[in-house]
C-alpha cells in the first residue's frame, strides 16, 4: 500500500475512533520510558543540560529502532499485516478527533451553565490552573489549546509521516512528547528539559508556518474574517514565548475577532502572556466550536498540501 493510502487510511480512523484506549498507546510509552531514564541520566551525568539531552537522545533513538523493526517485523510476516502497523502507528501520532472531542465537551458544559465542570473538563486540555477561571477565561483556554495543537497534535505528525512514513512520525512524537515531560521552565527542569524544549521548537518550526499560513484559507471556507486572521499572523505572530505556538494562535484570534493569552496561573504562580489579536467580541462558547472547525479544515488543507507535494515528487 502507498504511503499515501496508510495515512489517509490513519487520518479516517482518527477522526472516526480517536485516541485508542484499549490499547498500549505508543506516546504513553515514550512517556514512561523518558521518566524511568531520567534518575539514571542525572546520576551518571553532573551536568543537567547534558544529561536530559542524553535522556531525550536515547528515548528518540529507541522510538526510531522499535518503530522501524516493528513494521519490518511485520512486513516480513506479510506485506499487509505490514501495511496495517504502519496504518496503526501513524493513526496513534494524531489527535485531531480527541482535542475536537474535549474542547467540545467545554463548551457543553457551558452551555448547560455549569462553569465548575467546564472548568474541570478544561483542566484536561491545558496546564494553566483553572479552578478560578471566569467563562470568558475558559474559552480563551479552550481556545489557545485547540490552536496550539493544530500542529502540535495534527498537522506536524502529518508533515513528519508524508516525509517518512511510520517511523518519522514516532521519531517526531518522541520529541513532542519530550517536551511535555520536561520541557518547564521550573527548577527541576530548566535545565534538565532544555534541550527537549529546542528539539520540539525545531521539529514544529516548519509545519507549524505552513499550518499559519492556511488557517486563514480555512477562515475564508468557514465564512469567518480571513483578511484580519491574515493581518493578526503577520502582527502578532511572534509575540508568544513560543517561537511555533503564537503562528497559529494568533491566526486563529485573528480569524474569530477575539484576544487571546494575558494573565494565566500554573501551580500557583502568575505567567503574563503577550497578548495575540483584537478584542473585538468578548469570548463567547460559540468560539470554542469555531475554533473546532478551524482545525479540522486547516488541517484537511495542510494534508492536501503535504499529499499534492508528495505525490508531485514521487511521479518524477
Amino acid at each position: 500500500m502507498r504511503l499515501e493510502y496508510q495515512i489517509l487510511a490513519a487520518v479516517v480512523l482518527d477522526l472516526v475512533i480517536g485516541d485508542p484506549r484499549r490499547f498500549p498507546h505508543p506516546v504513553k510509552l515514550m512517556g514512561k520510558l523518558a521518566m524511568g531514564l531520567e534518575p539514571s541520566f542525572r546520576k551518571m551525568i553532573e551536568n543537567p543540560r547534558w544529561a536530559g539531552a542524553a535522556t531525550a537522545f536515547t528515548v528518540i533513538v529507541t522510538t526510531v529502532i522499535c518503530s522501524a523493526g516493528l513494521v519490518f517485523s511485520f512486513r516480513l510476516l506479510d506485506p499487509l499485516a505490514g501495511d496495517l502497523i504502519s496504518v496503526f502507528l501513524i493513526y496513534t501520532g494524531i489527535a485531531a478527533r480527541d482535542m475536537v472531542h474535549h474542547s467540545s465537551n467545554v463548551y457543553r458544559a457551558l452551555e448547560e451553565g455549569s462553569l465548575v465542570t467546564a472548568r474541570r473538563r478544561v483542566a484536561m486540555i491545558c496546564g494553566r490552573d483553572t479552578d478560578q477561571l471566569d467563562e470568558p477565561a475558559v474559552i480563551r483556554a479552550t481556545v489557545e489549546s485547540v490552536a496550539e495543537n493544530v500542529a502540535d497534535g495534527v498537522t506536524s505528525p502529518l508533515f513528519y509521516a508524508v516525509i517518512g512514513g511510520p517511523v518519522a512520525i514516532m521519531a517526531y512524537k518522541a520529541a513532542n512528547t519530550l517536551d511535555s515531560t520536561f520541557g518547564y521552565k521550573n527548577p527541576r527542569y530548566q535545565d534538565f528539559g532544555w534541550a527537549s524544549a529546542k528539539l520540539d521548537d525545531l521539529a514544529n518550526f516548519i509545519p507549524a508556518r505552513l499550518t499559519a499560513v492556511l488557517v486563514p484559507v480555512a477562515a475564508a471556507i468557514l465564512g469567518l474574517n480571513a483578511g484580519r486572521s491574515f493581518r493578526i499572523f503577520l502582527r502578532d505572530r511572534l509575540k508568544h514565548p513560543s517561537p511555533n505556538a503564537g503562528q497559529s494562535e494568533a491566526a486563529i484570534a485573528g480569524a474569530l475577532g477575539i484576544e487571546l493569552g494575558g494573565l494565566s496561573y500554573y501551580s500557583g504562580k502568575p505567567s503574563n502572556k503577550p497578548k495575540l489579536g483584537d478584542p473585538l467580541m468578548s469570548p463567547a462558547p460559540e468560539h470554542a466550536l469555531q475554533a473546532n472547525r478551524l482545525l479540522l479544515v486547516t488541517s484537511g488543507l495542510v494534508l492536501a498540501l503535504f499529499l499534492a507535494i508528495r505525490f508531485m515528487l514521487t511521479r518524477q
